[in-house]
């Protein structure tokens, strides 16, 4: 049975784009047939992180307004024919999104694929409400920092409301060495403080930016830290039980350039 998993967040720039990029490009590795879904509409970035901007004809508002079939608005991935595309309109508002047809609209690519993730917006406005409704998994975004936590925790108490009962928390860009000097909270503690479980800990790495900046999502480098942890996300989502060993590996790759394998 397909799953729809929508990645959300109480404000802007925690990675929750990135990591939708690269949790879908890490199921679609394994084999399952993924669409993933810029519901940011008025801010669309899903297609650049996965490299696919200069590929797009039809985004969401085209299907929704009947101007085009939902088959043919999606865009076929570079990097693997099982990951698809359905890209945010840059030039209409969210306002416009209909709660009810978008989630008929999901509906329907829950026949046509395993997982269909969405990119949902920032805040907890119309565009949240209208990208939340049709997803039976939520994975909030957070960075290890209090203010992100706190309006985490308050999108945690929406999707309580919703009665969206699987929620997990994935706690990005994790420096490991500022962790140890208590200069940001661990993820162990934005896991007690949210009350939601862990699906995922990206460490802080540079790499991200550079394969952002190319369009090639850093979970298809063997090297890249964080394409490890969200490659884990992907095998978690699975129902796979995966050690959360994402840091020591930082650690143990540092101590390996300082001191030679």
């Amino acid at each position: 049975m397909s799953r729809v998993v929508v990645f959300t967040s109480g404000k802007g720039g925690v990675g929750k784009t990135t990591a939708t990029a690269n949790v879908g490009i890490s199921l679609a590795l394994r084999g399952k047939r993924v669409i993933v879904i810029d519901a940011d509409v008025g801010l669309r970035n899903l297609d650049m992180v996965l490299g696919l901007e200069n590929r797009i004809v039809y985004d969401v508002i085209d299907v929704l307004e009947g101007h085009v079939t939902p088959e043919k608005a999606l865009i076929r991935d570079k990097h693997t024919s099982n990951l698809y595309l359905l890209a945010a309109s840059q030039t209409k508002g969210k306002e416009l999104v209909d709660l009810e047809k978008f989630a008929k609209l999901v509906d329907h690519y829950r026949n046509l694929a395993d997982y269909v993730l969405i990119d949902c917006p920032a805040g907890i406005e119309h565009g949240f409400r209208v990208a939340v409704t049709p997803a039976d998994v939520a994975v909030v975004v957070v960075n290890p920092e209090v203010t992100s936590v706190r309006d985490a925790d308050r999108v945690v108490g929406l999707l309580e409301a919703m009665d969206k009962k699987e929620a997990y928390a994935l706690v990005n860009r994790v420096q490991p060495d500022r962790v140890s000097r208590g200069e940001t909270l661990a993820p162990e503690d934005v896991e007690d403080l949210l009350r939601i479980p862990l699906v995922g800990i990206v460490p802080e790495d540079p790499k991200i930016v550079e394969a952002s900046a190319r369009g090639e999502p850093v979970a298809l480098q063997n090297h890249s830290p964080a394409g490890y942890a969200f490659r884990n996300v992907a095998s978690r989502l699975e129902g796979e039980q995966v050690p959360f060993d994402e840091l020591s590996r930082v650690k143990k790759s540092f101590l390996e350039r300082l001191f030679g394998r």
